[in-house]
């Protein structure tokens, strides 16, 4: 059953047999000063919705870089990425924001919650962006709260919570608006073993249970393993 079936409507139809994730020829380039620093050469990946797809590699290899680029945070120097069918390389900044909004639910290692923020609040800020009423808005809060099992910490701060219930709440905001990716970089890196297997056994439910397709970034063979898919980038190219 998905998160929208438990009242966050209005989902796309798809199938869950096709690729949701294409990217064509994707190259990367940065420059500091005049000198040019190649991070992702001629790179071509094919992501298939519901699958659950660990990226892995050494430090400076590409994969945030790739993440972001899936995420239209960042774009390519060359190439194309379409996502839900959609060539975002394409798509200019407001379109992209609007977007990303819809498709991209993104979890970060160091959680990015706003201290200031209840976990109610901090998950309901994608929501923002959305037409949705005010009794939508509470509805899907309180559904992602409930697939993490945070139910009861609605109204405290992030001060107030373990970093694996920060870590949560993250997912949680990543959820609220149904997306069509999970992108999550590195999101067991900032947590003891105990915490990190938490994570991952979320994530492997809200993969198996809620058909979520997911693209994780990762150091750790552990989590790897959560995974249908493991695929290794080295030297901005992916094996």
């Amino acid at each position: 059953m998905s998160v929208r079936a438990q009242g966050v409507a209005d989902r796309d139809a798809r199938t869950g047999s096709g690729p949701v994730v294409l990217v064509k020829g994707a190259t990367k380039h940065y420059f500091r000063d005049t000198i040019k620093i190649p991070v992702l050469e001629g790179l071509d990946l094919t992501i298939n919705e519901g699958d659950f797809m660990a990226l892995m590699g050494p430090s400076g290899s590409g994969k945030s870089t790739l993440l972001n680029l899936i995420a239209g945070i960042d774009r390519p120097t060359r190439g194309t990425i379409e996502v839900a069918g959609v060539d975002i390389t394409k798509l200019g900044e407001s379109d992209l924001a609007r977007w990303r909004a819809r498709h991209i639910g993104f979890v970060f290692q160091f959680y990015h919650l706003i201290p200031v923020l209840t976990a109610y609040q901090n998950v309901h800020l994608p929501l923002t962006l959305t037409k949705l009423s005010k009794k939508e808005r509470d509805e899907h809060v309180r559904t992602a709260l409930s697939i993490v099992g945070l139910q009861d910490r609605m109204e405290h701060f992030p001060r107030q919570l373990s970093g694996g219930q920060e870590q949560r709440v993250a997912i949680a905001r990543a959820l609220v608006t149904d997306p069509t990716l999970i992108l999550a970089d590195e999101p067991t890196g900032d947590l003891d073993a105990v915490s990190a297997e938490e994570i991952l056994i979320l994530l492997e439910r809200l993969n198996a249970e809620f058909k979520k397709t997911i693209v994780m970034v990762t150091h750790d063979p552990r989590a790897a393993d959560k995974a249908h898919t493991v695929r290794h980038l080295d030297k901005g190219a992916l094996s």
